[in-house]
């Protein structure tokens, strides 16, 4: 990984920054994309001072809204010239319904329209870059995850879990879509579950009662570290077993099968093709 530039979101806390340590001691260019520049500049400190290597930098937006994953893409296209490796990791829940300032609900448009919208608007410097490589932290949830394609707000029967089950499921069909229409360009795209992780992912946009369940959830379904949560990350981003591998699922460093609704007919071009209208990419 010497000197290969990786972009990856949500790397201020949790997953992401543990897998921005990670690859910075494996000799990458590694950038820090976050919300908050008071926290991303931290991050960038604590990789630093804990892998050695000075060459990690920062990115800030807000995922949630289009505007700014536009301008973060610009930014990425002016200061790289080349991308080996986007890890979208960024992801929420959130227990409130509320839609974006772009009317979309505010779930789908955090975990699944910003992977959708960043990585179109990257695609042509990954193919500059190529062999190169986009990883996706999907999660187990999107096993129980469906689309409604009449509610795309979700405005009927919300709650945080359907939602949350739902953009995960967007991860996977976008991977596997993703992968088709990249064939023969040398960039591959997977997905992965990361395991149950002890992250702060509950503590944020959600009441004391959804905390205290998602603990007793942590506790019942045995949460692992941080760094063993990164390890499927950092091993579809870097590891030579996985060179050339492309749509596909995995758990724990090993390929699994995604859900089978996933693999309904018809359902992956179905979602680019609405995710593209709701990102005016069509």
């Amino acid at each position: 990984m010497q000197n290969k530039n990786i972009l990856i979101t949500g790397a201020t806390a949790g997953i992401g920054l543990e897998t921005s340590r990670a690859l910075a001691k494996q000799g990458a260019n590694v950038y820090i994309h976050g919300r908050n520049k008071e926290k991303a500049q931290k991050a960038v400190e604590e990789v630093i001072a804990s892998s050695g290597n000075k060459n990690v930098g920062f990115f800030i937006a807000d995922l949630s809204k289009q505007k700014e994953v536009r301008r973060l893409a610009d930014e990425v296209k002016a200061k790289l010239d080349r991308l080996d490796v986007l890890i979208n990791n960024a992801g929420a829940a959130f227990e409130k319904y509320e839609l974006t300032e772009d009317g979309i609900e505010m779930t789908l448009a955090n975990n699944h329209l910003s992977y959708f919208l960043l990585t179109n608007l990257l695609l042509d410097l990954l193919k500059k870059s190529a062999p190169a490589r986009i990883v996706n932290v999907a999660s187990h949830s999107h096993y129980s995850g469906k689309f409604n394609f009449d509610d795309i707000n979700m405005q009927r029967g919300y709650s945080i879990m359907k939602a949350y089950e739902r953009s995960k499921l967007g991860n996977v069909l976008f991977t596997l879509e993703l992968a088709e229409r990249l064939k023969g360009t040398g960039i591959t795209v997977n997905s992965l579950h990361p395991g149950v992780v002890k992250t702060g992912i509950a503590d944020k946009h959600t009441g004391k009662l959804v905390q205290l369940a998602w603990r007793i959830f942590e506790w019942y379904q045995n949460a692992i570290s941080v760094e063993k949560g990164a390890e499927t990350s950092i091993y579809l981003a870097s590891s030579p077993e996985v060179e050339g591998e492309t749509g596909k699922y995995y758990d724990k460093c090993k390929h699994k099968w995604h859900s089978r609704y996933s693999q309904t007919e018809g359902l992956k071009e179905k979602l680019w093709e609405v995710s593209a209208k709701l990102t005016g990419l069509s």
